[in-house]
């Protein structure tokens, strides 16, 4: 195969979208090193991808899971929500002030206004 065309790739992958996706995921791992699975023959890394692909010479499933990962922009943490409380609560102690404190403070400060009233609007009724 001299020339790589959609059509030799097409049949591997037949959705074109996927296909680009798939090449585009490929050529970037190739210009940041990956080992190739064809030859260059003078070939830019895109043209490379594409050979790459309609040459079955690469795994599609792992490409694939690689742009998914690429296009992810929520990482998910195995750390419980509790244990991030406890470092709040750790992060709060070292600067002087408990968490305890500041809940308690928040607590109060809600409990003594009256309702729908905001911190301040007396203030500013005083004012007027």
């Amino acid at each position: 195969m001299a020339r790589v065309t959609v059509e030799d790739c097409v049949l591997k992958i037949p959705n074109r979208f996927e296909l680009v996706m798939l090449a585009a995921q490929r050529a970037r791992q190739i210009s940041s090193g990956g080992p190739l699975a064809v030859e260059r023959d003078n070939d830019k890394n895109p043209v490379v991808a594409l050979r790459e692909i309609a040459d079955s010479s690469i795994d599609l499933d792992n490409l694939r899971q690689a742009v998914i990962l690429g296009l992810q922009k929520h990482m998910e943490t195995e750390e419980p929500q509790e244990d991030m409380m406890e470092a709040l609560a750790a992060d709060s102690s070292v600067a002087g002030v408990s968490f305890e404190s500041i809940v308690e403070g928040a607590e109060q400060e809600m409990s003594t206004e009256g309702p729908g009233e905001v911190a301040g609007d007396a203030d500013i009724a005083e004012e007027e």
